[in-house]
């Protein structure tokens, strides 16, 4: 079996803890090392993109690290580790880490699988470019938040308008992200277990209401006029467009799939108050 462990950058406790996991597997399992996370350790690590080939995957930090860790493995089972303080992609605490992790080798060892659920992630295309798949969110939006940087838009679901005008943008989230950007700018919380997705106006002149979709919506955005614009996938992935432009945003192929136990939803909740 080979493992993959991918800990939060620069924290020291992440890094010893990767070290922890590692040494309390049986020999059998062959555990690779995020490159910098090794160094910390005075370590040789290895490449992030070789993980893809490893049959499971740990995350130690926060959603951020999570996020990260998807978007380097792909489809392999994931176990998030929560070294932050709401966590509601890493579901295992530090001190469990290393029983729940020994479990899950076990179990592939055994069954020569590892059990996970799988969320879905978003992806937007334009003309010359496709985002990366995103878990938590795509935004369309202008040069800055604010007077005199939005946009003009005409957003489209399946091919029906459901609203345009002037905004500062506009924001796709699945389930996972409707607790971050999406929230933060009045969209509603979706519960894991729903297979919809969020349409939310970012600070529209005239707004519609946050619009839940089924997961297999299409969603086309078009800007028109505006200084620039760009699309954004979970915070980092960013495209600047060329105006005109109708940018199409719609379910990845590729989910993520979760491993270890299941995040306590409301107890997540309860840490946003």
């Amino acid at each position: 079996m080979q493992l993959g462990i991918v800990a939060q950058r620069g924290n020291i406790r992440a890094a010893y803890l990767a070290e922890e996991i590692r040494s309390e597997l049986p020999s059998t399992v062959d555990v690779l090392i995020d490159p910098a996370t090794a160094a910390e350790l005075d370590g040789e690590g290895t490449p992030i993109e070789e993980f893809e080939n490893a049959d499971l995957a740990v995350s130690i930090g926060g959603d951020g690290t999570f996020l990260f860790a998807a978007t380097e493995v792909g489809t392999v089972p994931i176990v998030g580790v929560n070294l932050g303080e709401v966590g509601f992609l890493n579901a295992v605490s530090p001190r469990d880490a290393v029983e729940t992790i020994s479990r899950e080798v076990e179990r592939y060892r055994e069954h020569g699988t590892v059990s996970f659920r799988e969320l879905h992630r978003l992806q937007a295309t334009v003309e010359g470019w496709t985002s990366g798949p995103a878990l938590n969110e795509v935004v369309v939006h202008g040069p800055r938040r604010g007077h005199g940087g939005g946009i003009e838009i005409e957003v489209r679901v399946d091919g029906s308008l459901y609203t345009g005008g002037h905004a500062d943008g506009v924001l796709v989230a699945t389930p996972t992200g409707s607790t971050a950007y999406n929230l933060s700018e009045g969209g509603p919380l979706v519960h894991p277990a729903v297979e919809a997705f969020v349409l939310t106006e970012l600070c529209a002149s005239e707004p519609m209401r946050p619009l839940v979709l089924d997961r297999d919506a299409t969603v086309t955005v078009r800007v028109d006029e505006a200084a620039r614009a760009v699309v954004v996938a979970d915070g980092s992935d960013a495209h600047e467009i060329d105006l005109p432009a109708t940018v199409r945003i719609e379910r990845a192929n590729d989910p993520v799939r979760l491993a270890g136990p299941s995040v306590e939803f409301f107890d997540a909740l309860g840490k946003l108050a």
